[in-house]
């Protein structure tokens, strides 16, 4: 069972036991929108960009993986500082605004060949990937402090999970935003040349940083700073040592969940374009449908999620219903030949569903496991996020190393067991059944779960 502290929460901590409002939920959501947009533009477009203006397969994923080393060792330190000294909402100001100055030089020129006068492949890599990886700093400070909130806002179930799927509809709606703003840009500026196309990506990176500002903006202004970790230990700071984490069976039963769910939704992100297009010789449009039909039907179900009232029977059940939707749609997808393509529509759906029910489920469990023992909610968020990073930008480097490999078996040319397969298909369908064992044998316990007093959908 999940522990939880031996003392009783304060009269102060139990206000916090009360049920939300719409607004309250709203703010917090759309903290995340910068990040998120970003992130939508990082997987779907940063290999794309640094191979078009030059750079080897090879050498684009060195860039990507920089950055995600350096995002796994920031959300470790920055779970010790945000335990430490509080101050969620400063931390994510600052979080937000070096991604907001880092972000654009990702996308917008090797700012390092601009200073040395050089415009080498070595510089070129070493350039974006110093830009890459400022960026993703930036990006952990601002994750680790949003997602440790939760914990901290209310101490019930079920307003906790309404706060992880409000977040994570805004993950969908950033995802189409940044398609939306892809798509104009790419109609607006149709070049071949690599300054033509780090003009055309250097617009996208300032249009989503503007509207993800936007909503940084709403979530400063209505959300409130959690002081519900005060309240509950008295005012001074009581940290809990990592050990009592480690201790701790559901520890790594959570650890092992979040991140191989993270592991399907980005490595299925990062290679369903190619995938669509390479693969099944879909017409070009589809490489921005079939994301667009997964994002929407994420979305609509994220949204829908809160609305429950939550137990830990529920998010066991609904998050193996999520991994048993992926695992029959990646292993459709992972056979399927390109004269029956037509099917990846309805697949695009079934994906929507599971990613939403895995991920909205997935997160919550981390607030199952932190349950009163607020003082050490960061380094929980910290630590889960470092092995969700380093996994991810392991997984894609030697994915995107061979990038052009196939392995035909003699199955015909409408089918061929290419890498984009086993990148979209294969590996997030086993990432999603492994996870769903894991799933099965916890123990999760849920006290005073209570439905919202102002649902999101009325």
């Amino acid at each position: 069972m999940v522990d939880q502290t031996d003392d009783e929460p304060t009269g102060e901590a139990q206000s916090a036991e009360q049920r939300l409002g719409r607004w309250s939920i709203f703010s917090y959501g759309a903290g995340h929108m910068l990040n998120d947009i970003t992130a939508a533009c990082w997987f779907t477009y940063l290999l794309l960009f640094l191979t078009e203006i030059g750079l080897q397969p090879r050498d684009a994923a060195v860039v990507m993986l920089s950055g995600q080393i350096a995002d796994a060792l920031a959300t470790i330190f920055a779970g010790e500082l945000i335990d430490r000294f509080g101050n969620f909402k400063l931390w994510h100001f600052g979080g937000s605004i070096l991604v907001t100055f880092s972000f654009s030089s990702v996308f917008g020129g090797c700012l390092l060949c601009s200073i040395t006068g050089s415009n080498s492949l070595t510089l070129k890599t070493i350039g974006y990937s110093i830009s890459a990886a400022i960026f993703n700093v930036g990006f952990a400070f601002t994750q680790v402090s949003h997602m440790s909130m939760v914990n901290c806002i209310s101490l019930d179930p079920s307003n906790r999970v309404a706060l992880a799927s409000c977040r994570n509809a805004f993950t969908m709606v950033a995802n189409l935003s940044l398609y939306a703003i892809a798509l104009a840009v790419f109609t607006v500026y149709n070049v071949k040349t690599p300054s033509g196309i780090e003009t055309q990506y250097r617009w996208i990176a300032y249009l989503s940083i503007l509207m993800g500002c936007c909503f940084v903006a709403v979530f400063l202004i209505g959300t409130k700073e959690p002081e519900l970790k005060q309240k509950i230990h008295g005012k001074t700071h009581s940290r809990i040592s990592w050990t009592h984490w480690f201790k701790k069976a559901l520890y790594y039963q959570v650890a092992i969940v979040y991140t191989l769910t993270r592991l399907t939704t980005n490595i299925s992100q990062a290679f369903i374009a190619m995938y669509v297009i390479n693969d099944l010789q879909m017409i070009q449009s589809s490489k921005a449908l079939i994301p667009a039909i997964i994002y929407i039907c994420s979305f609509m179900v994220s949204v829908s999620l809160q609305e429950m009232t939550w137990t830990g029977w529920r998010l066991k059940a609904f998050f193996t219903a999520g991994a048993i939707f992926w695992i029959f749609s990646g292993a459709a997808m992972f056979v399927l030949p390109s004269m029956m393509h037509n099917w990846m529509y309805l697949f695009s759906v079934t994906i929507g569903i599971a990613n939403a029910l895995m991920m909205v489920t997935g997160i919550s469990m981390q607030s199952v496991l932190v349950g009163h023992d607020l003082n050490g909610c960061a380094f929980v968020s910290g630590s889960l996020s470092f092995l969700d990073k380093l996994s991810c930008g392991i997984a894609l480097f030697v994915l995107e190393s061979y990038p052009g490999s196939s392995d035909k078996k003699g199955l015909g040319a409408e089918y061929d067991l290419s890498i984009t397969r086993y990148g979209t298909a294969l590996i997030p369908a086993s990432c999603a059944l492994i996870s769903a064992v894991v799933s099965y044998t916890m123990e999760l316990e849920m006290k005073n779960s209570n439905s919202l007093v102002e649902p999101l959908l009325v």
